[in-house]
């Protein structure tokens, strides 16, 4: 059908400018940010750690950051572990965070006024006493994170799903690029380790673009003599005599009282109540004139 009129458009079409239009970073960009914010992660998690059990932190130590994607890091999770989906509450970012079992069921066990032991062989589920243990170590990954990005956070990071097999909550496809972060745990008798699986797209969220900061232009010091301060009018005030006397004295002043005064050596030169420059009191052209001695 042939329209009956022309149309023609309201406004012109956006154009956005290449800064806006600039791709997400790589994971090679964001490797190096990772790497850093881990030791920052680490001192938390293991204060968290250390108040949960009562006693001292325990060490903690992250390893480097590694490339992977969710089909690699799942075949590195057992079918056994604390799964957890994090996101900060400010915006939608989530990340993997999985503890083994053995550690959850060793806490369990101590926390009963057992030595630490694990069934042999693990059971296919938790029981609901190591659910109670895997919130309140879930709640200290958050923290650690929270602590670890900061301001780029902006605010607390809470769990939006959690199960005992990965596969419950599949949290990415087996496709999705990851940056996985291995964390161990160094405590008595045995240590442990939790992974943390960040997708490319929430890590730059969590830590932002890893672009090198444009550099900062020279500073150049403002010229006194050039505009706008060239003409600007400044009064400058030279204080002659600076005398003090007596309030009773000063109450019974009248005409043709006499006050000895002496002129100081150096006379300071004044804006407001800054000093600029001292000078000497002379005479130029049968008037009085201060000669500048020192200039600050």
């Amino acid at each position: 059908m042939k329209p009956e009129r022309t149309f023609i458009a309201e406004r012109q079409i956006a154009r956005h400018c290449p800064e806006l239009l600039r791709p997400a970073p790589a994971a090679s960009e964001l490797l190096p940010t990772l790497a850093r914010l881990g030791d920052r992660l680490a001192r938390s998690l293991g204060a968290g750690l250390g108040r949960m059990s009562g006693g001292d932190a325990p060490a903690v130590r992250c390893l480097a950051p590694r490339e992977c994607t969710m089909a690699d890091l799942a075949g590195e999770i057992a079918p056994l572990a604390a799964n957890s989906l994090l996101t900060p509450d400010t915006r939608h970012a989530p990340f993997l965070a999985s503890i083994e079992a053995a550690a959850v069921l060793r806490m369990v066990d101590r926390a009963f006024g057992g030595k630490g032991e694990v069934p042999s062989p693990l059971p296919e589920a938790f029981p609901f006493s190591a659910e109670l243990l895997i919130t309140r170590l879930e709640a200290i990954v958050a923290t650690a994170a929270a602590d670890a990005f900061g301001a780029q956070v902006g605010g607390s990071i809470q769990a939006i799903a959690r199960d005992g097999a990965l596969a419950q909550i599949t949290p990415f496809s087996d496709a999705t690029a990851m940056i996985a972060l291995s964390v161990e745990i160094h405590e008595a008798p045995a240590s442990w380790k939790l992974t943390l699986g960040f997708p490319l797209a929430s890590l730059t969220e969590l830590v932002g673009a890893a672009q090198p900061l444009p550099k900062a232009s020279p500073r150049v010091e403002a010229n006194p003599a050039e505009e706008p301060f060239g003409d600007m009018p400044m009064p400058v005030t030279a204080v002659l005599v600076d005398m003090r006397i007596g309030f009773s004295q000063l109450s019974a002043l009248k005409v043709g009282d006499v006050l000895p005064v002496a002129v100081a050596r150096s006379v300071p030169l004044k804006i407001a109540d800054t000093t600029i420059a001292h000078g000497t009191i002379g005479e130029v052209d049968d008037r009085v004139a201060v000669q500048i001695t020192h200039a600050f």
